[in-house]
């Protein structure tokens, strides 16, 4: 795991500590949850763990907190994603050993991987036919719909015109302010009022968005910078119409796909690249094995050699990658100093040597030549 992924930005919480005390934190902090720790994490409160219902501010975080994996510090950055999708948190304690290091979050997750996400776009991680609001909705039917269908966020519409986002988050700051406003009334009251309040009330305006045809690098990037859990995913024609929205889980999801339907790439002494370039091997092998529809990959392997010379405190690497077909074998050299130049290198030679093959058993095959009619034999 990149040391980058993990941080020490976290709030804790005792698992006797009040509701109404960590809804007061997640509100005015920038972390995405709050771990709850007796001697040892137990387990996390989400902002979404607030929207239940008949939850009062003086139960204790230890009736609402979730289960949260234990990643350690060696795990790759898919594997966390996948580990974070399947157990629906944002947040995952690290360990070396027994030792604590901090926590991984999405969010530095995906600062990580960021660079690497420059080559997918919106179009084939975004979600489809989203759920979305209207603006006169109560906020009590809002706050059901965001727990019923698990969501953090949805689509606010006004005449089928997207006009803001309404988000787990707006709703945990509005409740805190309510809160701590200033009035004579019955409380439980007050809380049935709130939730007869429109949507209009809470939401975020306005939306923030992206097209199909933007890379999912720059949306990441958007959310980051905005600090919101999703885009709103908009036509990229003057209208603008409302067509999916994309999540930092879609995100997540994607990479854990990808690493399903990855080429199976053999490294040797893959401790000479950093994480992100090591798993970007295989992608950019893939990008390469593509240009030839013909040739089907069995094996792949990466070999790297770290020599004595070196330039400016980097040492001169030789890499080969060799690409097991079954009818040939392809292979690309490369040297440079440091091991990513090296492979980019390799790579280069791999590719001229794939378009070589592919152009020779093109002038091998005869030309000239009508194709036969099937036999109804």
């Amino acid at each position: 795991m990149e040391q980058s992924m993990v941080t020490q930005e976290y709030e804790t919480a005792e698992p006797e500590t009040r509701v109404g005390a960590v809804r007061s934190e997640l509100e005015t902090a920038t972390t995405e949850a709050v771990l709850v720790v007796d001697e040892d994490v137990t387990g996390a409160v989400l902002p979404r763990d607030l929207l239940r219902s008949r939850l009062s501010d003086d139960a204790e975080v230890q009736s609402i907190q979730r289960r949260v994996p234990a990643v350690d510090s060696e795990t790759g950055v898919r594997e966390v994603a996948r580990l974070l999708v399947e157990n629906e948190t944002t947040i995952a304690p690290v360990f070396d050993g027994e030792a604590f290091r901090g926590v991984v979050t999405r969010d530095s997750l995906l600062r990580a991987v960021s660079d690497s996400l420059s080559a997918i776009d919106v179009a084939d991680v975004y979600t489809t036919e989203p759920a979305t609001v209207d603006r006169k909705t109560a906020m009590g039917e809002l706050v059901n719909d965001l727990r019923e269908n698990d969501l953090t966020r949805l689509p606010v519409l006004d005449d089928g015109d997207l006009v803001g986002v309404a988000t787990t988050d707006d709703l945990v700051e509005f409740v805190v302010r309510s809160a701590q406003a200033p009035s004579a009334g019955d409380r439980g009251g007050e809380k049935a009022d709130l939730l007869e309040l429109p949507v209009e009330n809470v939401m975020s305006r306005p939306a923030e968005t992206t097209t199909p045809t933007r890379t999912v690098q720059s949306a990441v990037e958007r959310m980051l910078e905005t600090g919101y859990d999703g885009l709103a995913v908009v036509t990229d024609d003057t209208h603008g119409d409302l067509i999916g929205v994309i999540s930092k889980t879609d995100v997540l999801q994607a990479l854990v796909v990808a690493e399903s339907e990855r080429l199976d790439v053999q490294v040797t002494n893959p401790e000479y690249l950093r994480t992100e370039e090591r798993e970007e091997v295989p992608r950019r092998i893939e990008a390469i094995v593509e240009k030839d529809q013909k040739l089907d990959v069995i094996d792949a392997q990466v070999d790297f050699q770290k020599h004595d010379e070196e330039l400016r405190g980097q040492s001169l690497f030789r890499c080969q990658i060799r690409l097991f077909t079954d009818e040939d074998q392809v292979a690309g050299t490369g040297e440079g100093y440091g091991a990513a130049d090296a492979l980019s290198t390799a790579l280069e030679t791999l590719e001229r040597n794939v378009l070589d093959l592919k152009n020779q058993r093109t002038a091998e095959k005869p030309h000239g030549q009508v194709p036969q009619e099937p036999s109804d034999r």
